[in-house]
């Protein structure tokens, strides 16, 4: 291990104790329960709501990315639930099961290819601490630093958004931070009155573009809607990142207010939050997410050498997206 790395787990070992009271009870346990195919990897059980569960797929090989049982199984279980896990058998730092899993989804399932995430880098992001070396040259990510990364969805400034994203686990954090957490936006929209709601769906919010994130230098931001709810079955769809959002009117001020309101109440970290730790996502696994069906966050890292890629992919209009 490097010496950084052994000082930060170092000090880190110091703080398990904080640590372990700031990680609430719901943080997951392994389940080896089977449905369908799919394991059941980690459970978050309420007695008010549902069971959430993170179902797990394995890929012993990489020909998996390309088999149209293994495809399936990911396509319907992020129709479903917009949650799930792959377990790689085999090395790959090259994310070549993605690459090929992302182009079966797309002849196969009628998934859009991946977007850029810049003008600068293609489909993969590495997100990884680094001071110098930035991935958009003179403008540091937010997922390029060691801080946490607040509740938000991916690429809610582009237009339009990616549907899906996927997380590949290079190297997890071995001194216990990073973890990640999702929360459910249905269960979320439940905790707010029907004001915020209708306003939240409106299209009233400026929606600033980070600078390491720019296609088209004219363009520096876009105007949409937080909420969306689905016509088909009138799940509620999210936009979210507070830090690049801008309500234009009194009504939509309120509603945000409201919204970092409910992001913060004990009921909604109790029943619609999954933790995802080291240990639910070490090296060598994947998670594959609905980007507007579930937000995400994560604490900070204490491995300076933690690296996961993403990819986000199946980007269609927010207005008129049908899951």
């Amino acid at each position: 291990m490097h010496p950084l790395t052994r000082r930060a787990c170092h000090l880190y070992r110091t703080n398990a104790r904080i640590l372990r009271r700031s990680i609430r009870p719901n943080s997951l346990a392994s389940s080896g329960s089977i449905t369908q195919g799919l394991r059941c990897h980690a459970t978050v059980v309420s007695h008010t709501v549902p069971s959430l569960t993170l179902p797990c797929l394995e890929a012993p090989d990489l020909t998996h990315a390309e088999n149209l049982d293994h495809v399936g199984r990911i396509s319907e279980q992020l129709e479903r639930s917009g949650m799930l896990k792959v377990s790689l058998g085999f090395p790959d730092e090259d994310s070549d099961y993605l690459k090929r899993l992302l182009v079966s989804l797309h002849r196969h399932r009628g998934h859009q290819l991946p977007i850029s995430h810049s003008a600068t880098r293609g489909w993969f992001w590495d997100v990884r601490p680094s001071e110098t070396n930035f991935q958009a040259k003179n403008h540091q990510a937010r997922s390029e630093t060691m801080n946490e990364f607040p509740w938000h969805t991916d690429c809610s400034y582009e237009d339009p958004p990616p549907r899906f994203f996927a997380l590949q686990v290079l190297q997890h954090d071995r001194c216990g931070g990073g973890t990640l957490s999702v929360m459910n936006v249905d269960k979320l929209s439940e905790l707010l009155s029907p004001e915020a709601r209708s306003a939240l769906l409106a299209q009233e919010y400026r929606i600033t573009i980070p600078p390491e994130f720019i296609k088209d230098p004219e363009q520096k931001d876009i105007i949409g809607s937080v909420f969306f709810t689905n016509p088909s079955n009138q799940s509620t769809m999210i936009r979210f990142r507070e830090d690049i959002l801008t309500p234009l009117t009194d009504r939509a001020s309120l509603a945000l207010v409201e919204l970092k309101e409910a992001l913060l109440k004990e009921e909604v970290q109790a029943h619609s939050t999954v933790h995802l730790k080291s240990a639910d996502l070490p090296k060598g696994s994947i998670i594959l997410m609905d980007n507007r069906r579930w937000l995400h966050a994560r604490n900070d890292i204490k491995d300076p050498e933690r690296h996961l890629r993403r990819v986000r992919w199946d980007a269609c209009p927010f207005e008129t997206v049908s899951v």
